[in-house]
This record gives structure tokens, sequence and C-alpha cells, in this order.
């Protein structure tokens, strides 16, 4: 393996693709290992970009083995403070794992029609027009999707939703009002 000397950064400048090798041979790992200890979340991939904005900018460097160096470091640092920067204002997301979910309480909809053969329940119902209903049986009774029940009504999502909403709203205001109670 060649070593990273004057004469390989500026074959490199030059365009040689066995120069541009050596040097990110040299410096890659380097490159890595820095951005592993400042705590970056993708170091390999981040690497990698940092290698491809160096080789964009490679043909105007000017100096020797010393400053590509220095210039290296100098994108990497740019790319890692970006990172930190970038999960300072997003946190990390974690995925939903149902099996690790230990909340046992349904939901108010749910609670309100687990009997759906409860009078009361019918009756509330019946105040709803037709879609509406349908929606919220579907929906809360047979614990559908909004794209399952969109797929069943042959109708949009936007449209269920846009159901959904107004049916719940009827029934705030039934309940509300007086006139049913859940």
């Amino acid at each position: 393996m060649a070593e990273l000397g004057d004469d390989v950064v500026a074959a490199a400048r030059a365009g040689r693709a066995d120069a541009v090798g050596v040097v990110y041979t040299a410096l890659s790992p380097k490159v890595l290992g820095y951005l592993r200890s400042r705590g970056v979340e993708d170091a390999e991939g981040l690497t990698s970009e940092v290698f491809l904005q160096v080789l964009k900018r490679l043909p105007n460097l000017r100096g020797g083995a010393a400053e590509l160096r220095t210039f290296v470091f100098s994108v990497a640092h740019a790319r890692a403070v970006d990172d930190i920067r970038r999960r300072s204002r997003r946190p990390a997301e974690s995925p939903y794992e149902p099996e690790r979910d230990d909340r046992v309480t349904a939901s108010a909809e749910v609670a309100a029609f687990e009997d759906a053969d409860n009078p009361d329940v019918v009756n509330v119902l019946a105040r709803l027009n037709d879609d509406q209903r349908t929606v919220v049986q579907l929906r809360v009774i047979g614990d559908l999707s909004l794209e399952q029940t969109a797929a069943v009504l042959g109708r949009s999502t936007g449209a269920v939703k846009q159901l959904q909403r107004r049916a719940l709203l009827q029934l705030r205001t039934l309940v509300e009002s007086g006139e049913v109670a859940l």
C-alpha cells in the first residue's frame, strides 16, 4: 500500500483513480473513528458523504498531504456538527412494539361501544346517518383501520376520516346536550 504523500495527493488531484484509492484507504478509517468518537448516528454513511464531498473539491485543493488531511477533517467535523444539530432538533425515533405496550385501558370509543347489542348503543347509533353509523361500526366495533374501512365502503380514506369526524362530533353534541347517555 502506498503512503499518503504529496505526490499521491497531486496524482489524486489530477484524477488518477489509484491515487484517490490511496487517499481513501489512508484517511477513511481515521475519519470513521473520529465520527464514531463524536457519537455520530451513522458514522459509516457519513464517512462516505465526507469523501464524496472531498472528491468533488479535490481538484481545487492547494497544498500537499498535510493540507488534504486538514481539509478532510474539516469536512468530517462539519458533518459531525450537522448530525448533532439535526438530532437535537428531532428526537430519536423508537418503533412501536405492541407486545411491550402494557396499557390495558380501552379507548373511550371502544368502551362506549363494547356491547354493540346494548339498547343504549343501538339508540345512539340510530341518531347518526347511515354512512356515519357504518363508519363508526366498522372503525370502533369492527376495529378496522381507516384504509380497511375505506376499502370496505369503496370510498377514499379522506372521505372515511370526514365521516368519522362528523359522527364523533354528532355523538359528542348528543351526549353534551343530555339527549343520550352512554
